[in-house]
C-alpha cells in the first residue's frame, strides 16, 4: 500500500525541517512525500531542496490553504493520503506503519488517531492532549471530530466525494471530514496512539475574531451539506476542548 504524505507551506523556515525529518525517519518506506510551497520569500524552499529527491517539491500559487491542499492532492499517486501541516510532525517513527497495518487489517476507508498540542518553540513541551476515542459517526452531533492531521483517507474517497471546499478559510478540514464520515458514511477506524504533534498557534486558534469565524464556518459546514445538527452541536465542539488541558 502506497501512501502520499502532503504538506503545504508558506514561509515555514522555522519549522519545515522538523516536519520533513519526522516523515523521512518513518520505518515504513512505501510513500511519496509532496510539499507544495505557495511562494515563500524566506529559506523554506532552500531547506526543502536540501533533502534532494527524498521530497517532491511543487512550487505554485494558491488562493488559500485549502486550495493549496487541493493542488497537492491533485499530484498524489498513493492509495492513501495523509496531510501533515508544515509546523506539525509525527510523534514517532512507526506512525505510517501503524496506519498501513490498520487500513489492511480493518479494511476501512480512513483511519485517525490522537494528537499532542506542543509549545511552538519547544516540541517536547506538551500543552494539551487530544484523545479521539472510538469511531461512531453520530458523535459529530455532540461536537466530536477527529484531529485532521491524524486523518488518513483513501485517495479514491477524494475522487468520489470531492476535495476541500475553498470557500472556507478555517474550517475546511472540519467540513471535509463531516462530508466524508457523517454525510457519505465512509468507514473509519481509530488508532489508540498519539500520531502527531501540533504546534500551538495554527489557523483556527489565536485571536477572538478567528475563533468566531471558525464557529460560523463550522455551522455552515452542516448547512451546505444539508445535514441536521443538534442545537448544541457547535457549542459542544468548542467545550470538548476543555478536557484536553487536563492530562
Amino acid at each position: 500500500m502506497k501512501l502520499s504524505i502532503l504538506t503545504v507551506c508558506l514561509n515555514s523556515e522555522a519549522t519545515i525541517g522538523d516536519t520533513i525529518q519526522s516523515v523521512l525517519k518513518q520505518t515504513y518506506k512505501d510513500y511519496e512525500f509532496i510539499i507544495f510551497d505557495g511562494g515563500s520569500s524566506d529559506r523554506t524552499v532552500e531547506i526543502i531542496r536540501s533533502y534532494g529527491n527524498r521530497v517532491r517539491l511543487i512550487e505554485g500559487r494558491d488562493k488559500g490553504i485549502f486550495d493549496a491542499m487541493n493542488q497537492a492532492i491533485s499530484k498524489a499517486s498513493g492509495d492513501v493520503i495523509g496531510i501533515l501541516n508544515s509546523d506539525d510532525l509525527y510523534v514517532h517513527d512507526s506512525v505510517l506503519s501503524k496506519v498501513v497495518n490498520t487500513f489492511i487489517s480493518k479494511n476501512v476507508d480512513s483511519v485517525y488517531g490522537d494528537l499532542f498540542y506542543v509549545k511552538r518553540n519547544n516540541i517536547n513541551k506538551i500543552l494539551r492532549t487530544w484523545r479521539s476515542g472510538q469511531y461512531n459517526k453520530y458523535r459529530f452531533q455532540n461536537g466530536w471530530a477527529p484531529p485532521h492531521p491524524t486523518f488518513f483517507v483513501k485517495r479514491s474517497i477524494y475522487k468520489k466525494f470531492g476535495v476541500f471546499d475553498t470557500s472556507f478559510d478555517i474550517s475546511g478540514d472540519y467540513e471535509l471530514m463531516l462530508r466524508f464520515l457523517f454525510k457519505n458514511n465512509i468507514s473509519s477506524c481509530y488508532i489508540p496512539d498519539f500520531l502527531v504533534k501540533m504546534r500551538t498557534g495554527g489557523n483556527s486558534s489565536g485571536n477572538l475574531i478567528g475563533r468566531l469565524k471558525s464557529f460560523r464556518e463550522d455551522e455552515r459546514a452542516w448547512h451546505i451539506n444539508g445535514l441536521k445538527k443538534k442545537i448544541y452541536t457547535i457549542h459542544l465542539k468548542v467545550l470538548s476542548k476543555i478536557p484536553q488541558f487536563f492530562r
